[in-house]
């Protein structure tokens, strides 16, 4: 039991942490799109900038996701759901967490199988900048990894919700 709360309370604290650091990476993207916008505005635009802008996205998106989970703001279809009592959702929410679960180990298993390609071949993008594909990808399958990790410690803290024993977010706990 304890071992199931620690899971739960360090993968919290460092989601929370890497979703804090992901949240600014949106000045970055908009440092990017500004350099572009210039560069095109001066008649010397820069090749590399829109999809540096996609790369910085991706990292913005994969490595927030986890956080995004963890403080309830991704998509919910709440029409019936937000009706439910706090233990009928933990109920729902312990099996059909499941199905992400598999979700994100697929998903996973393909990241880091074409990260390992982009690195064996040195992958490099269809573009003319032409960038190693390797560093986005692993930022990816970093962030599927940290979503999967999320995830299972959401499951067990509706597992241990229903058990009677409440492990809060750090928004609950004033962190």
């Amino acid at each position: 039991m304890k071992f199931i709360e620690s899971y739960i309370r360090a993968v919290d604290a460092f989601n929370r942490r890497v979703g804090r650091f992901a949240m600014y990476l949106i000045f970055a993207l908009m440092g990017v799109l500004f350099w572009s916008s210039v560069t095109k505005y001066a008649g010397a635009p820069a090749l590399w900038t829109l999809e540096f802008a996609q790369f910085i996205m991706v990292g913005y998106y994969l490595l927030g996701g986890a956080y995004s989970m963890q403080m309830g703001d991704h998509v919910r279809m709440d029409l019936v759901y937000a009706n439910f009592s706090p233990r009928r959702k933990a109920a729902i929410d312990s099996v059909t967490v499941l199905f992400l679960i598999f979700y994100l180990c697929v998903l996973l298993w393909g990241g880091i199988s074409s990260t390992s390609y982009a690195i064996e071949y040195g992958e490099r993008a269809h573009s003319v900048w032409r960038p190693y594909m390797w560093p986005v990808k692993l930022v990816g399958v970093v962030g599927i990894t940290l979503m999967l990790l999320q995830t299972i410690a959401e499951l067990f803290r509706d597992l241990l919700f229903l058990r009677g024993v409440s492990v809060n977010h750090h928004s609950e706990a004033g962190l």
